[in-house]
C-alpha cells in the first residue's frame, strides 16, 4: 500500500443527531498531531458536515505533514442541495492544499431522495429490512446517485485541482468515470470469497483503489457485524444504554484491523483508512450497561471528563503505520 491512515470526524448529523456537538480547534490541532506523530499515519480523511470545521481540521492536518483527504459528509441533502455545498467545500479544500476531495459518503443512506425514508436512520432500517421492493428499486437509486455524482464531480473540478473520489457503500453500483480514485467503504469479511472478488472487480477499472472507511466496534463479535456493529445502543433511555449484554473486547478491533491491513497489502490497495480516531458522541463508562464506547469504532475512547484514552487498537495501528514508514 502507498498510504495508511485514519478517519477524523469533525461532526456530522445523520437524522439530526450530531456525532460531535462541540468542536475545539485547539483540541483538533493536538489530535491531528497525534495522528501524524504517534500513530505514524501517512494520510487522514477529514470528515464532517460543517465546512468551517472541515477547513480548520484540514489546515491542522496539512501543518502536521499529513496527506489530507477533504471529505465533506453531508446528511439529508438532495441532489440539488449537494451542488452548492460541494462547491463551497471544494474552494476550501483547494485553499488549504488538500490532496484528495471525497465527494460525499454512501449517498443512498445519508442523502435524501435516493432510497425511501425521511432520514438516514429510517433509510438504514428500510434498507436492512429485506423488503424486496426496496431491493428491486436499488438500480433506480443507483442511477440517481450516479447522476448526482456526475454533477458533483463537474462542480468540484471547477474549484479543486487535486484528485477526486467518492466513499461508496458496497451495495452501490457507481460509475467511476468522473473520478480519479475508486473509493469504497469496505466493511465485511476479508476471508469471504465474495469480498476478495468484489475488490478485484473494482481493480479491473484500472484506477487506484482507496478503502475510504473500514473498522469494527469494541465488543466481542463486533467484527462479524462490521459496519453495522454500532446499532447496540438505546438512545431513548436516559442515559443511553446498551440494548443487551455485550462484553467489552478491545482486542476484537486489533484482530480485525491486522487481518484487513494484511489483506489490503496483498491486494495492492493504494490507500486504506481505519474508521475512526474517536467517536466523540459515544463516551466510555465503567458500567457495561452504559458504556456507549462499545458501539464506537474509535482507536481512542472518550472518557467521562471528555479526555481521550488509547484502546489496544491505537498501538496496533501505530505499529502497522510505523512499519510502513520504516520501509519508506
Amino acid at each position: 500500500m502507498r498510504a495508511r491512515g485514519i478517519t477524523y470526524d469533525t461532526g456530522c448529523t445523520p437524522s439530526g443527531r450530531s456525532t460531535r456537538s462541540f468542536f475545539d480547534p485547539d483540541a483538533a490541532r493536538a489530535e491531528l498531531r497525534i495522528i501524524a506523530e504517534e500513530l505514524h499515519c501517512d494520510a487522514v480523511r477529514i470528515t464532517g458536515g460543517d465546512p468551517e470545521r472541515l477547513t480548520v481540521a484540514a489546515q491542522h492536518a496539512v501543518d502536521a505533514g499529513l496527506e489530507v483527504w477533504f471529505s465533506p459528509f453531508p446528511c439529508e441533502l438532495t441532489h440539488e442541495q449537494l451542488l452548492p455545498y460541494f462547491e463551497d467545500c471544494a474552494e476550501r479544500a483547494e485553499a488549504v492544499g488538500a490532496e484528495v476531495f471525497v465527494a460525499g459518503c454512501e449517498l443512498s443512506l445519508f442523502g435524501s431522495g435516493f432510497l425511501p425514508g425521511p432520514d438516514t436512520l429510517a433509510r438504514i432500517e428500510t434498507f436492512t429490512s429485506g423488503d424486496p421492493t426496496v431491493l428491486a428499486g436499488l438500480s433506480d437509486a443507483n442511477a440517481r446517485i450516479n447522476s448526482a455524482l456526475a454533477d458533483a464531480a463537474a462542480t468540484v473540478r471547477k474549484r479543486f485541482r487535486g484528485k477526486l473520489t467518492y466513499a461508496a457503500g458496497l451495495w452501490e453500483d457507481i460509475d467511476w468515470t468522473p473520478f480519479d480514485i475508486i473509493g469504497i467503504d469496505a466493511y465485511g469479511d476479508p476471508g469471504h470469497p465474495a469480498y476478495r472478488q468484489g475488490l478485484q472487480a473494482l481493480c479491473a477499472a484500472g484506477k487506484p483503489i482507496a478503502v475510504t472507511e473500514v473498522g469494527c466496534c469494541t465488543y466481542r463479535g463486533a467484527a462479524e457485524l462490521s459496519g453495522f456493529g454500532w446499532d447496540i445502543i438505546d438512545y431513548d433511555t436516559d442515559p443511553p444504554r446498551t440494548k443487551g449484554d455485550y462484553r467489552r473486547d478491545e482486542d476484537e478491533q486489533v484482530r480485525y484491523m491486522r487481518e484487513l491491513f494484511d489483506f489490503f497489502e496483498a491486494e495492492s490497495v493504494d490507500t486504506a483508512f481505519w474508521h475512526t480516531f474517536a467517536s466523540f458522541h459515544l463516551p466510555h463508562h465503567p458500567n457495561p450497561q452504559y458504556d456507549t464506547d462499545l458501539a464506537s469504532f474509535g482507536v481512542c475512547k472518550v472518557m467521562p471528563d471528555h479526555s481521550l484514552a488509547p484502546k489496544h487498537a491505537y498501538q496496533a495501528l501505530a505499529d502497522i503505520c510505523g512499519r510502513s514508514t520504516a520501509k519508506g
